[in-house]
């Protein structure tokens, strides 16, 4: 005999009590992922750790967006592209635009090559302001990167002829993306000269991690990758955006000779400067 499945509808104080905590981490965190923000009002025991859980926090963004109660621009999708030339409506317009857009490359004289590396597409809105800040390359792996992916980073770090490079990298802590890690390092090692010290550092998660900031887990999926592998898994979405971004800026940082940065920041600048009276000059023609 067929039984209907009972569903348990929301009460209108649980669905408001759920929407302040969704705005609250948002707010706090922008630009923050759909499931990042699972995870926080999950850990506030708003919804349950379960897809159905994570589809509730899911629809109830929507709806709030569409609403105007929650900005778009809080939530992080990078899922989706858009490839567009720049063009421009005259001389003035293009050195007016290159003058605002004007910058000098800050690791010319840095001695290292230093990127960053996303296994995730959504998780690279959340970081970009930090790379897009220090003119860090943002790699978007997407698990196990393509051959021609990794030979065009090996040729960019040739082309920056330097003796140290160094990529760090956030991922999804379970056995295919420990897997994908391991599997990009190798391989990229075969791209980049030897002369080349490159290094590599998981900054997001780690087992330390795990433990420290108790984040919640999933169970681990029975794969082939998984033959090594311990424990429940945890999403980089788990980790607070501004931790992740904290760790992302602390990881530039460390490479950057602090001196010979303000020299290049005060020359950007001036040469910026310069550009605009250009622009100028073209309109009062």
């Amino acid at each position: 005999m067929f039984v209907p499945r009972h569903r348990t509808r929301s009460t209108q104080q649980e669905i408001a009590d759920l929407e302040d905590a969704i705005y609250e981490v948002a707010a706090r965190e922008r630009p923050v992922t759909v499931r990042g923000v699972f995870y926080r009002v999950m850990s506030l025991g708003l919804v349950p750790k379960t897809e159905q859980g994570y589809r509730r926090v899911q629809n109830r963004v929507l709806r709030m967006r569409r609403a105007h109660d929650l900005p778009y621009g809080w939530i992080s999708d990078g899922t989706r592209y858009s490839l567009k030339p720049d063009t421009f409506d005259g001389l003035h317009d293009c050195l007016t635009q290159t003058a605002q857009a004007y910058r000098r490359a800050l690791w010319s004289d840095q001695g290292v090559h230093v990127e960053i590396w996303s296994e995730k597409d959504a998780i690279s809105g959340v970081i970009y302001s930090v790379t897009a800040e220090f003119d860090v390359p943002l790699m978007i792996a997407r698990g196990f990167p393509s051959e021609t992916f990794l030979w065009s980073t090996g040729e960019a770090i040739r082309a920056e002829d330097v003796d140290l490079a160094v990529c760090y990298q956030l991922g999804d802590h379970d056995p295919s993306g420990v897997v994908a890690w391991e599997h990009t390092q190798r391989r990229l090692r075969e791209f980049v000269p030897a002369y080349v010290d490159l290094v590599f550092e998981r900054l997001a998660v780690t087992p330390e991690q795990i433990i420290d900031y108790g984040l919640p887990t999933r169970p681990t999926k029975k794969t082939t990758h998984g033959a090594h592998f311990e424990g429940e898994s945890v999403e980089v979405d788990a980790m607070d955006s501004n931790v992740l971004r904290a760790l992302v800026r602390e990881a530039i940082e460390s490479h950057i000779d602090q001196h010979a940065l303000e020299i290049t920041r005060v020359a950007e600048e001036s040469e910026r400067k310069v550009l605009q009276r250009m622009a100028n000059r073209r309109r009062t023609r």
